[in-house]
């Protein structure tokens, strides 16, 4: 397997392994999207790659705070349905790792679902514990 950073070639794959988290977008939507993120500074899209196929994506980014330390918070992390459990999350959560630990960032954080308990025991599996919880509100 190899863990690399993502390039435009890897849309469809990105597409496809997001929709498998049942957030089902528009082609050209999240096209748009991922273009943004790949352009934006202190964004980083990894995929995992084993023959040539792309099986898992993770994007992190970093997050500067006024109350707390500047750390990379990993907004998203997929692995195909088929690989799932075979060390495709781990190796692409440890890219996340390596890459806060190059900018000398202690803290690599997340959000995870409350109804998505298999992610949350696979994330503890790695080392990560709850810190708090919250509501996330927005605004249309």
């Amino acid at each position: 397997m190899i863990v690399r950073d993502a390039g435009k070639d890897d849309l469809a794959a990105a597409h496809r392994l997001i929709g498998q988290l049942g957030y089902l977008v528009d082609p050209l939507e999240f096209q748009a999207r991922f273009e943004r993120v790949l352009a934006t500074p202190d964004h980083r899209i990894f995929v995992a790659e084993e023959d040539g196929r792309v099986v898992g994506v993770l994007h992190a980014f970093v997050r500067p705070a006024l109350e707390k330390s500047c750390d990379i918070v990993v907004q998203a992390l997929v692995v195909e349905v088929d690989r799932r459990s075979a060390g495709v999350g781990e190796a692409l959560m440890r890219e996340a790792e390596r890459w806060a630990a190059s900018l000398n960032l202690t803290s690599t954080a997340l959000y995870t679902r409350i109804d998505r308990g298999r992610s949350r025991a696979f994330y503890e599996r790695l080392g990560y514990r709850l810190k708090g919880t919250s509501h996330l509100m927005g605004r249309p």
